[in-house]
Order: C-alpha cells, then structure tokens, then sequence
C-alpha cells in the first residue's frame, strides 16, 4: 500500500487491466490504483494495451466479449496514450535490448514517457527493473 502512495501516476499493463476484468488475484489492487484517480494520481493506458486485451478476448471467447472489454476499458478513468515520437523511440530501445514482446516494449515506452510506475502482472518485466519503478502483482502459476 505505501508504494501506491510514492507513485503520482500509473501505466496498467494489459496483465493488470485482465486481471480486473477476469476478477483475478492482484484485481483488488487495480481497484484501488483506480480509486485515487483525480485525488492522488493520474493513471494511463497505452493504446497498445487497448488493442492487446481486446485481440486477446476476442480470440479466446469472441467479439462480443471483447467489445464489452472495451466498453469497460473506455468508462475506467484513464487516460489513454498513443504515439508519439519520443514514445516510439523509448518501444525501439527496449524492443532491441530486451527479449520483450513489441506489446510490452510500448507499454514499458509509456511508463518511461509519462514518469509513471508500471502495473504488471508480467514476470518478463523483471529485464528492466531499474528503468522504471514495477508495482508487480502477484503472478500467475
């Protein structure tokens, strides 16, 4: 809990906006990341992130389910990022010197962009600890 208080503002990770949606381990401290919005924080989501959960339901249970992710994504208080130069410049860096996904290498890009600490539920992010700060929750077995 002390650590939300050191952020001023968040990147959830596709991994931490799924596990809000699918009420997964880690769910509860997403809903109160989201609760200091406005008072506290301000919390992003790349665009990326948007597109990533959205493939990724529609592929597993179809689109329907994943238009109802994004209704939910879209009615969260968030604000989303798209690209921009520096953000594109930060996804090519980490892409070329990590083993990340390009999802991940954007999302990694947002949280350096926008100075926020990163939401994750991804162990893979551990390869750049030390370039932003990781609010990780707990992992999936």
């Amino acid at each position: 809990m002390t650590r939300l208080r050191e952020s001023k503002s968040f990147v959830l990770d596709t991994s931490a906006v799924l596990a809000l949606w699918n009420d997964e381990r880690g769910a509860d401290q997403v809903e109160r990341i989201l609760k200091t919005v406005g008072f506290e924080s301000k919390i992003y989501i790349s665009f990326i992130t948007l597109m990533e959960g959205k493939y990724l339901l529609w592929r597993r249970v179809g689109k329907e389910t994943a238009e109802e992710f994004e209704r939910m994504i879209r009615n969260l208080p968030l604000s989303r990022v798209d690209v921009t130069d520096s953000i594109l410049n930060y996804a090519a860096e980490v892409k070329s010197t990590t083993r990340l996904s390009m999802a991940d290498s954007w999302i990694i890009a947002t949280a350096i962009e926008t100075g926020s600490a990163l939401v994750h539920k991804d162990p893979e992010f551990e390869q750049v600890k030390g370039r932003l700060e990781l609010i990780p929750l707990p992992y999936k077995k």
